[in-house]
């Protein structure tokens, strides 16, 4: 520790705790970004269970803080629990301070882009949501008025985009800030019913309308009344349904299947579609004039893509719920996973960002996030490029090519091999024995 403390004070605030419970008095108030931990702490400094018990408490005690584990032994076992239980990072004595100053780098650069996430969360939550839907970008705040505006009136909507940009949020956004907000939200997926049973669960049906209706059934229409009717994937209504709808939209009436009763509601109509009805209109596949009385407000959910600016803003949002919900505890994204997301084209859209992250978290066995958690590729940047091998192979070649190069220069004299490299000669020993140098 004071060796640590000698080589890194000159860039370091550094305070030294001599045991556990000195450590636990520091860390509670919460002042440490990173601290440096051995494993061999007293009372049992030969062992790493108190060491291992501490770094257990540091995620409660200081949540934020940055935990490098060191320890004389070199076991993968170590290193694979001491990251599981949140470390950082993992560095195996002898310590090398120009190494060290290289992890230590990396680790407040580290914890530097995790409060940038942080921030860019706390924006969002207090700035940039919208009955749920988050959007700080132009187009999203373009749309966010504009769902304003339509609420304000009872027209129907058609709100048009590609599958997983969030139509239906959008659809629950409009009712919400309607004057129907307090009366019910009904939503049918056009597309998931089939369509011999389209027609009864649209509107309802009377006993013995068929084979099977063996009492009254009331259709979502009439359970949408005095709201609004959420019709999503509008466009695999068959025709004959589609007469029906174009009738409700004209007259505000219905008939149940198998009735003579004309039944009169007041039901807002807001449909969704990723498909392009224009061009369905031109096929023959869906009605003109349903089009024109349907498009009266127009509404089109932009491509994630189109809205570069919120994908960071939704993957920590989508990143806080997912891991509050499997109660993982505090999770973060790496660097390469924050450049990863900004470069994918998101052809999923939403839906795809949502679930990715949704599988990285029910997957990570550590507290930290990377490209390839998400499935995605690291984009070439000077962060990624240091991340190719793992720190423990960035290390080890460093080590080796250094320790290789002092031998040559000085023809494998260990006395000035081991000044040249600014170390003992039984630290450059040690390293020799590690690496398996032969002089």
């Amino acid at each position: 520790a004071k060796q640590i403390k000698w080589g890194l004070g000159s860039s370091y605030d550094i305070s030294i705790a001599h045991d556990p419970l000195e450590a636990k008095k520091f860390l509670k108030n919460g002042s440490f970004a990173v601290t440096i931990l051995d494993l061999g702490l007293p009372p049992n400094p030969d062992t790493t269970v108190e060491g291992f018990k501490l770094l257990q408490e540091i995620s409660s005690i200081s949540p934020k803080t940055k935990v490098i584990v060191i320890t004389g032994s070199d076991h993968q076992e170590h290193a694979a629990r001491a990251v599981g239980l949140g470390a950082a990072d993992f560095y195996a004595k002898p310590i090398d301070l120009k190494l060290l100053k290289f992890i230590l780098e990396r680790t407040f650069r580290v914890q530097e882009l995790e409060q940038i996430s942080q921030q860019m969360q706390s924006r969002a939550e207090s700035q940039g949501t919208f009955c749920g839907m988050i959007g700080v970008s132009p187009v999203m705040l373009k749309l966010f008025e504009s769902i304003r505006k339509i609420s304000a009136n009872s027209y129907p909507v058609l709100i048009t985009g590609s599958s997983g940009t969030g139509k239906e949020m959008a659809a629950r956004a409009v009712h919400a800030l309607s004057s129907r907000a307090n009366q019910p939200l009904v939503i049918i997926n056009c597309g998931a019913i089939p369509a011999n049973l389209l027609e009864s669960e649209l509107f309802g049906h009377e006993k013995g309308a068929f084979t099977g209706a063996v009492s009254r059934k009331i259709g979502r229409f009439q359970q949408a009344d005095k709201g609004s009717l959420f019709l999503d994937e509008i466009g695999e209504l068959p025709l004959e349904l589609q007469v029906k709808i174009l009738r409700f939209i004209q007259e505000g009436t219905i008939e149940r299947l198998g009735g003579d009763n004309t039944i009169t509601l007041n039901a807002r109509i807001i449909a969704a579609t990723n498909i392009d009805l224009e061009e369905a209109v031109r096929q023959g596949s869906f009605r003109q004039d349903l089009y024109f009385r349907l498009n009266v407000v127009p509404l089109v959910m932009p491509d994630l893509k189109a809205r570069t600016e919120d994908v960071l803003f939704l993957a920590q949002s989508f990143l806080n719920k997912e891991s509050a919900a499997l109660g993982n505890g505090q999770i973060n994204f790496a660097p390469s996973a924050l450049a990863a997301m900004t470069a994918h084209d998101w052809p999923g859209n939403v839906r795809e960002l949502q679930n990715r992250i949704r599988r990285a978290v029910g997957t990570v066995t550590g507290r930290i996030i990377s490209a390839a958690d998400l499935g995605l590729k690291e984009q070439q940047t000077r962060i990624s490029e240091e991340r190719v091998m793992t720190l423990r192979e960035a290390r080890a070649a460093a080590e080796i090519k250094a320790i290789r190069k002092a031998l040559q220069m000085h023809d494998n004299n260990i006395s000035q091999a081991a000044q040249l490299l600014e170390v003992s000669r039984p630290t450059l020993h040690d390293l020799l024995k590690k690496h398996g140098i032969e002089t």
